[in-house]
């Protein structure tokens, strides 16, 4: 599997941005794509990844787009049938997407990004520097019609990978119950599935162990992605969609006037903002409610409506337990009221052990709860494929999926990842991902709790955000 050529590509693919993600997916794009070298080209800020570019052959433009100039830049290297992949930070989706329309090519992002300052700019109100936001003015793109070029958002990890692991791991506790449980048809069928299985919550739950032989030192930034991405994120207010079981509204908690009303946000930062999740490794932990598109994305996708009113949504949001030295760094970043370090280093070479368990956790079933996802070690990544760790990875290879499934299907427009073929990109990326396993648990929030100091707890109904936010 891991010399499969899943299919041929005529056309050129323009790549925007090349850190740790276009790094450690160039490699797996050639080997899995049929194509040559001359048919890539990489346009990036900086030129960081030149060497891995001229390794492999690949045309390199040291290029920063810019609202003035990615149109003269990308135009002259898109034509009908093309493929544009953006893996950059402080590049519009919406602008390359409707440049991608114009002149008929394919696209796929990680995340919808802003233009410089969408994220962080203290003049914009939260609700517009939310992924509510962003994906709101992704999805009115939609407006235009269904037969436009393929143009997948939010295709990585987690916004990504994620939802087709939501959808095999409700299939999985139906099937423990019915062996004969049916694969839903359409969002409907999904929403009911999670509706009849009990589910309240999902939690994005993810444990990063990786270490390196260089600990974190003081005015340094460390991560196992990219440090740029991981502020902006980190910066904007935290959101997680909001279930219909919910009692308890935050009192920091805002909603929104416009969209799909799906989701929530917070009045503080997804850095500044902690919750209570599990891993089957890590046990239990808190992790840090980082804003995320599929946290929005999977609530609304499974929602069952009568008429205008909502009858059914699981809250749904990231539970993020960074590596330590990420966790240092999250440290020393807020004390310094949220200004970047001026130091920032990507653990990669350096990693001498740690695993990358990244998956999703439901929250209600009467079996327990349900994590399904990947174990990643250090040790795998290095094994499969080159220049990546154990995180990128997991980012890296749903990108080639995405990329693939949109080759196979050209016309369909904007697409979510839930909107996608979910066992045909867990096909492409399990070979990728380590050990992909699905273990049931007996936690919930209110496991050990107040064995120092009393709290207010909701003990009727533990599934509540407010027995799983930590205060």
């Amino acid at each position: 599997m891991l010399d499969k050529k899943h299919i041929a590509f005529p056309g050129r693919l323009v790549i925007v941005g090349f850190g740790s993600i276009g790094q450690g997916v160039l490699p797996l794009l050639l080997r899995h794509i049929a194509m040559e070298p001359l048919q890539i080209t990489i346009i990036t800020a900086e030129p960081r990844g030149g060497e891995v570019a001229a390794a492999y052959g690949v045309h390199f433009v040291e290029t920063a787009l810019t609202r003035d100039n990615y149109r003269s830049v990308l135009e002259q290297r898109l034509r009908p049938g093309d493929f544009l992949l953006n893996v950059s930070v402080d590049v519009s989706s919406v602008a390359l997407i409707e440049l991608c329309r114009e002149v008929g090519s394919l696209y796929l992002d990680t995340c919808t990004e802003p233009w410089p300052g969408g994220y962080t700019d203290p003049n914009l109100p939260p609700a517009a520097r939310s992924n509510y936001a962003l994906r709101e003015s992704a999805l009115a793109l939609r407006r235009g019609g269904t037969q436009h070029p393929t143009a997948v958002l939010t295709h990585g990890a987690n916004p990504g990978l994620v939802s087709h692991f939501v959808k095999q791991a409700l299939l999985d506790v139906a099937r423990d119950a019915d062996p004969a449980a049916a694969t839903p048809a359409g969002r409907t069928g999904w929403a009911q599935l999670a509706q009849q299985l009990g589910v309240r919550a999902i939690h994005i739950a993810e444990r990063d162990t990786q270490v390196s032989t260089n600990p974190k030192m003081p005015g340094e930034f460390v991560n196992t992605w990219s440090i740029d991405g991981f502020f902006s994120e980190g910066s904007q207010p935290a959101e997680l969609g909001w279930g219909t079981h919910e009692r308890h509204f935050p009192g920091d908690g805002r909603r929104h006037d416009f969209g799909s009303q799906a989701a929530i946000y917070l009045l503080r930062p997804g850095a500044g903002t902690r919750v209570r999740s599990w891993t089957p490794l890590e046990g239990p932990y808190h992790g840090f409610l980082i804003t995320h598109g599929e946290s929005i994305s999977i609530a609304d996708y499974l929602t069952l409506r009568d008429g205008e009113q909502v009858r059914y949504r699981p809250t749904c949001h990231y539970a993020y337990h960074p590596c330590d030295d990420a966790v240092l760094s999250l440290h020393e970043l807020a004390g310094k009221n949220w200004q970047l370090q001026q130091q920032k280093r990507l653990m990669m070479d350096e990693i001498v052990a740690g695993t990358d368990e990244l998956g999703i956790l439901l929250l209600g079933p009467h079996k327990g709860v349900y994590w399904y996802g990947s174990r990643l070690t250090i040790e795998e990544a290095r094994r499969v494929a080159p220049h990546n760790n154990a995180t990128s990875l997991q980012v890296t290879a749903p990108v080639l999926a995405g990329i693939i499934w949109a080759i196979e299907h050209p016309r369909r427009g904007v697409t979510e990842p839930e909107e996608m073929d979910f066992q045909r990109v867990l096909e492409i990326c399990r070979p990728y991902l380590g050990e992909v396993v699905g273990v049931y648990g007996d936690w919930t929030p209110l496991a050990d709790r107040e064995r120092l100091f009393p709290e207010d707890l909701d003990r009727d109904d533990p599934w509540q955000f407010k027995n799983i936010r930590v205060v």
